[in-house]
């Protein structure tokens, strides 16, 4: 099965509003087996939203519509769709009764007639009702193909899609099982990583797809398989990647799909040794406190961290002696080691992580080259850090440099 996304509002043309809410429904349809064909922005304009509606239509079995389903005039959806489908717009009491209820819990104010029209949908539409907002989804067929409208505002659109479109796909279609399989993999390009497991790739069943999908520091190895057989597709990827995971187990961190990403893989192994972490950051700027506390249930492991951007913080907040600044600059190893060590103490924590470092575009308080960054791990076994050359693209550097700590990190860790 094959589905096309369009999503539809000048706001995503002109870069105003990012586009989540593509990468959300293909995530939610490849784990029901049905393959995105092409995703598609388009404006507000009633002859471009039929061009496209006409062009799905040939191309995919399922099309999926988001946004332009609010109230103003600018929003043109609905009525473009009824004129595709030759239909007209009815009230729908149930929207009606939805859009009554959300006004009095939520709102309080007057329900406009513009807030009313909510509840025009096309006669032969089944509606999707929205428990978030007043804007519901729509669902028709024409010729065994179906075309689902859902509100743009991502959260509402999110519980659509959970609660409503995927049970209604998966009774409707019966549809392949599809398997993705992401290695991730640190410390080592795209080039030598390919080199290394090049004959691996090269005895890879024609069934399942190798990606790579380098960024800054990682790489993440993504196995792609589908068939009807479930138990068939997760044994013939997991036999390929026991034969994959000792080429590389020095850099393999775990899986996408199970561990989402580094920094839970090393929260996971701080809670099961019962160990806390803190951070000292100069020009990673708190990216890497960040990483931690986007989860829940850092505070079970993350003691805190600073940012001690500029010479001075890291002499008055840190504890820098400034003789080690003026002898071996605030960008080195000597610093890099003192700041670890200190927000050990600080925060008395087991690990402690540390950056210092030149991301650009000028040198700052040091003389070291631009993309010069040490990083430095502390624990009450001692201190050591590792010096960086990243480039001379300051939000490379930085990224870089956040990605190079977190493996660091990995493997300091995981000497236990």
């Amino acid at each position: 099965m094959l589905a096309e996304i369009i999503t539809i509002g000048d706001e995503l043309l002109i870069g105003q509003v990012i586009d989540t809410n593509s990468g959300f429904i293909a995530k939610h349809l490849n784990k029901i087996g049905i393959s995105v064909y092409q995703i598609t922005s388009i404006q507000d304009d009633k002859a471009h939203i039929l061009k496209a509606l006409k062009d799905a239509e040939n191309n995919v079995d399922i099309v999926i519509l988001t946004g332009g389903l609010g109230p103003t005039k600018d929003d043109i959806t609905k009525k473009t769709i009824a004129e595709y489908f030759n239909d007209t717009l009815i009230n729908d009491v149930s929207v009606i009764e939805n859009i009554e209820e959300l006004w009095k819990h939520y709102t309080g104010g007057l329900l406009l007639q513009v807030n009313r029209d909510q509840a025009l949908v096309p006669s032969k539409a089944t509606v999707l009702m929205n428990k978030l907002g007043t804007a519901p989804g729509m669902w028709m067929e024409k010729d065994n193909k179906v075309f689902i409208s859902l509100p743009g505002v991502p959260y509402e659109m999110n519980a659509l899609i959970e609660e409503s479109v995927i049970p209604k796909l998966k009774e409707k279609y019966n549809c392949p099982y599809i398997l993705h399989k992401t290695l991730l993999v640190y410390g080592i390009g795209e080039s030598a990583l390919a080199e290394r497991i090049e004959a691996w790739e090269d005895a890879l069943p024609k069934h399942i797809k190798l990606a790579y999908l380098p960024s800054l520091g990682k790489m993440r190895l993504r196995l792609s398989s589908k068939g009807f057989n479930v138990q068939e597709v997760i044994d013939s990827v997991q036999k390929e990647i026991d034969k994959v995971i000792p080429l590389i187990k020095n850099e393999f961190a775990g899986f996408e799909e199970e561990e989402g990403s580094v920094e839970v893989v090393i929260a996971k192994q701080l809670n099961k040794l019962g160990k806390t972490l803190a951070i000292a950051e100069s020009c990673t700027g708190g990216m890497i406190a960040e990483q931690f506390t986007a989860h829940p249930g850092a505070s079970a492991y993350f003691k805190g961290g600073v940012v001690t951007y500029s010479t001075e913080s890291k002499i008055n907040v840190l504890g820098v002696l400034r003789e080690d600044v003026d002898a071996f600059s605030v960008v080195s190893k000597q610093v890099a080691e003192s700041m670890a060590s200190n927000a050990l103490k600080i925060f008395q924590s087991d690990y402690a992580v540390a950056t210092t470092g030149n991301a650009g575009p000028t040198k700052g308080d040091s003389e070291a080259e631009v993309g010069t960054v040490y990083i430095a791990i502390a624990t009450h076994n001692g201190v050591y850090s590792e010096k960086f050359m990243l480039g001379n693209h300051r939000i490379k550097v930085i990224n870089k440099a956040v990605n190079k700590a977190l493996e660091m990190l990995l493997k300091e860790i995981f000497k236990n």
